[in-house]
Formats: structure tokens, C-alpha cells, sequence
């Protein structure tokens, strides 16, 4: 399938999406890997993982990227040779990146009740208790949980922990985003972030301000 969806996010900023309905070996076709994301993809013993791996090397093409042009930091942080900002993301049948200028974060989830059992160990809980509506639980949680997953992708630090060191200011399920700040060892760092939600997934990005 071509793109699912473009975002542009700004001037030197933008999100593609990838629906991933295609075989691996579909996704295998014309995309050639560097060694080491070779022996990445041919140590995956899922399917899905292996698909969303591929699909993410199509979104890198979409925008005239190769394997050969991302390199991995001693965090795991990916990064463009040319200088330019990347975050990168798949969940079961969507892939996801952005590319900017400046610093940026993304993430998508698939909406799930198991978000529940998890909630207590990345954001006050209580603070979500007064929201009735199971399905809008679910869905404001996700939006929490996609946002402090980007927002740890584009600090990048190791130790950072989501309930202590990433704050999210509460928000409408209706608004576009809210504002961020991850705050940790000497370092602090401000984030706008930004939700859309399609087909049951959540999709978060954040850019540095």
C-alpha cells in the first residue's frame, strides 16, 4: 500500500504513515538493508515485527532515504547522515516517521484495555478517574502513554523514567496536542506534542520548542 497519511507538521517538518497491509516479502522488494539491519530483521521471529521493520525502510525511501543513510546512536536513537531529525515508530499494522530540523519524538498504539494495568506506572492515575466513559479512558491513556514514549525517544537519556521525569499538561480528548516538559539529570527540555487517532491507533509526535 502507498502512504496512509502525510502530516506536514511545519516548514521542515513532516510525519508519514505507513498502513502495513503487504506480505514481507512484498515489503522485502527493492529495498536493500545495511549488514547490520539484515541480521536484525533475520533475527525477528515475528512476522508483524518483521513488516513493520521493512515498511519503515519504505517510508524512508518515500522521502529518497535508503537504510544505508540512517545510523543508530549508543542509545539506539536513530539519526539521518545529512544532519536532519528522525523518530521512528510501528504497532501492529502502522509504521510511522518524522523528519525535521529540530529535535522530535514519535509513537502509535494500537487502543487497548491492557493500557489499564500499565497506567499506574506512567502517569497519576487519579487524575484520569473522573472520566466515566470506558472508551474515552482508554483513548485519553494512549494519548498519555504515546506522548511520554516520544517525548523519552527525543530526550534520549538513560535512566529517564515516565512518571517521575516527563510531565504532560492535561488536555481535552478533542484538542490537536498539548504541551510537555521532560525534566531530568541537569537537563530540561520543552515539547509541543500533537495527537491525530485513526482506525482504533493513536499516533503522538512531539517537536522541541
Amino acid at each position: 500500500m502507498p502512504l496512509y497519511k502525510t502530516i506536514t507538521v511545519g516548514p521542515t517538518t513532516e510525519v508519514l504513515v505507513w498502513k502495513i497491509t503487504e506480505s514481507f516479502e512484498d515489503l522485502v522488494d527493492d529495498i536493500v538493508l545495511t549488514p547490520h539491519c539484515q541480521s536484525r530483521v533475520d533475527g525477528m521471529k515475528s512476522d508483524l515485527h518483521k513488516r513493520g521493520f521493512m515498511s519503515v525502510r519504505h517510508l524512508l525511501k518515500a522521502k529518497g532515504y535508503t537504510d544505508f543513510d540512517l545510523i543508530y546512536d549508543q542509545n539506539g536513537k536513530p539519526h539521518l547522515k545529512d544532519g536532519k531529525k528522525i523518530s521512528i515508530t510501528h504497532s501492529y499494522t502502522f509504521s510511522a516517521i518524522i523528519i525535521s530540523d529540530i529535535e522530535v519524538g514519535i509513537d502509535i498504539e494500537k487502543q487497548r484495555d491492557k493500557i489499564l494495568k500499565i497506567a499506574h506506572k506512567f502517569t497519576p492515575i487519579e487524575e484520569y478517574r473522573t472520566i466515566a466513559n470506558h472508551d474515552a479512558l482508554i483513548r485519553k491513556l494512549t494519548m498519555v502513554w504515546g506522548a511520554k514514549e516520544s517525548l523519552y525517544k527525543s530526550f534520549s537519556t538513560p535512566g529517564v523514567r515516565f512518571l517521575e521525569h516527563i510531565y504532560v499538561e492535561d488536555f481535552r480528548l478533542d484538542d490537536a496536542g498539548s504541551e510537555a516538559t521532560v525534566s531530568a539529570y541537569n537537563k530540561t527540555e520543552q515539547y509541543q506534542v500533537f495527537f491525530s487517532e485513526f482506525e482504533e491507533f493513536t499516533l503522538v509526535y512531539a517537536i522541541i520548542e
